[in-house]
């Protein structure tokens, strides 16, 4: 047998976080992923720097390559890595081919691995409030491929069997043969009063429902345009859906929310707006550049001891420690230096690289800062600030007004994310409910990457601004926030994106 492994991982009916823990782990250390359509590509951002990303999807009317060569793949894959993962959407063996692709690798005498996923059969109804099982309404459910004409005499389907056994019916797939399914479902018997539901892209923030029955539910999905994939229930179990629906009424469903931050600060905001609903692109609109100040901060904290230390970011924190491991230094370098830091995540930054602060303003700015420092008590007492090249200079003027001893350096420094113009020129061409701001440099960055004309393209979005600073900067090019976070964090911007939506 070959050395090397093929791992059929189920990614999930859509949902990143319906990932099983296997699934993930195996994402996080392939050398290669071969991933379908349906599989959700966020699950790729787990991946190694260096893992081989192929995709092989298939969807309605475009395949990009037919079963016989995906399979063929496979083995071809493993005669150069160690470790691949064939992400599949939803579970393997459940109308994924899954086991067509086990055996051809069985008789490849390639190692293999099966790792179920979440189905889609069970997840999208879960999630539009249809309980598929109810011990007063129903003792049977089964699942059934839509993907084959029913009119196909050579069909395995049995429909009487279908119409008269089961309670409940859940097609896979079945979407573009909806009308042959509920006229056979009728024609052997089903009443035209039981209930269907229509369910597309389930589990997804795009997720759509739509409930009838078989007399009406083909001319529904026609006027709601609903097309693949979709997942169909037949059942007296869809009328439940008026009392459990709760995914699509998440406080921001549906929402398309641009977000833009430092690449690597991308995915908090992105998971706490998703978490509530929002469908969420993300563009980096500035890029992080560490200056490796070694010999500065080498020089600054070797030739003098300073009274506090001031930390402004979590970059900075991140960058500090950088240069301590670089330095093979430790926290001794501080000596018996005060801490002082803006805003809560620089503080919990702090916190997990054992340094508590022993001071954190109440408002999250400079200007803040600079007030409690004017107090006599700080007069002539020495100060590293700690900040990015291109920050604002109130701090700096404001200690050294107040009559501080102040050393300054620059740790790092902020650029245009050029590689997110498209994402960013696509989004708004799609139509965005919502571009939110986390600083001043987003919004210089994002400024640039638009374009002169930035006016025109930003028309008849709703802008987020993350507190008052960033505020004045959209000021200075001529636009105006829509929505200004209270407590100026994260979390406050999203709080304040959900009361501007109620």
């Amino acid at each position: 047998m070959s050395k090397s492994k093929v791992y059929l991982v189920g990614a999930g009916p859509g949902d990143c976080s319906l990932i099983t823990v296997r699934g993930l782990e195996l994402i996080k250390t392939a050398d290669c992923i071969i991933y379908d359509y349906l599989a959700n590509p966020g699950l790729l951002r787990f991946r190694k720097n260096d893992c081989e990303l192929v995709y092989a999807g298939k969807k309605a009317g475009a395949h990009t390559l037919p079963q016989s060569k995906i399979n063929r793949l496979l083995a071809d894959k493993a005669k150069i890595h160690r470790s691949i993962v064939r992400l599949k959407g939803g579970d393997p063996f459940i109308f994924g081919r899954g086991a067509e692709e086990a055996l051809y690798l069985q008789k490849k005498r390639i190692n293999f691995e099966i790792v179920p996923g979440v189905t889609s059969a069970i997840a999208v109804p879960a999630y539009a409030g249809i309980p598929l099982t109810v011990r007063s309404i129903n003792s049977s459910v089964g699942f059934v491929t839509g993907h084959l004409d029913p009119a196909n005499k050579t069909s395995r389907i049995d429909w009487p069997a279908l119409a008269k056994g089961l309670e409940t019916i859940v097609f896979l797939m079945g979407v573009s043969n909806l009308s042959l399914i509920v006229k056979n479902l009728i024609a052997c018997g089903k009443p035209k009063h039981t209930p269907v539901a229509l369910i597309r892209w389930g589990t997804t923030t795009r997720q759509q429902t739509i409930v009838g029955n078989l007399g009406n539910i083909v001319k529904l999905a026609e006027e709601a345009q609903i097309g693949p994939p979709a997942i169909i229930v037949v059942g007296e179990v869809v009328n439940l859906r008026k009392q459990l629906s709760w995914f699509e009424n998440k406080p921001l469903f549906g929402k398309r929310i641009m977000i833009t931050r430092p690449e690597h600060q991308l995915s908090v905001l992105a998971e706490k707006l998703i978490q509530l609903g929002a469908e969420v692109m993300e563009a980096a609109a500035i890029k992080i550049i560490s200056l490796k100040a070694d010999k500065q901060l080498t020089s600054a904290l070797s030739s003098r001891q300073y009274d506090w230390i001031f930390f402004t970011s979590q970059n900075g924190v991140l960058e500090f420690f950088s240069f301590l491991e670089r330095a093979g230094k430790d926290l001794r370098i501080l000596g018996k230096a005060k801490i002082c830091c803006i805003g809560p995540k620089t503080k919990e930054s702090l916190e997990e690289k054992g340094i508590k602060a022993d001071f954190v303003p109440r408002l999250f700015y400079a200007e803040a800062l600079v007030k409690h420092f004017k107090q006599p008590e700080f007069r002539g007492k020495s100060v590293l600030l700690l900040r990015a090249k291109q920050a604002r200079d109130v701090l700096a003027r404001g200690l050294s007004d107040a009559g501080m001893s102040l050393k300054v350096i620059d740790l790092y420094d902020t650029c245009i994310e050029k590689e997110s113009v498209l994402k960013i020129k696509e989004a708004l061409k799609e139509g965005i409910d919502l571009l939110t701001f986390t600083s001043s440099s987003t919004v210089k960055n994002l400024i640039r990457l638009l374009g002169k004309d930035y006016r025109r393209k930003l028309s008849g979005v709703r802008l987020a601004s993350i507190g008052p600073i960033t505020s004045g900067t959209l000021k200075e090019f001529g636009l105006k926030q829509d929505v200004q976070a209270k407590v100026f964090t994260i979390d406050g911007l999203v709080e304040a994106i959900i009361k501007s939506n109620d």
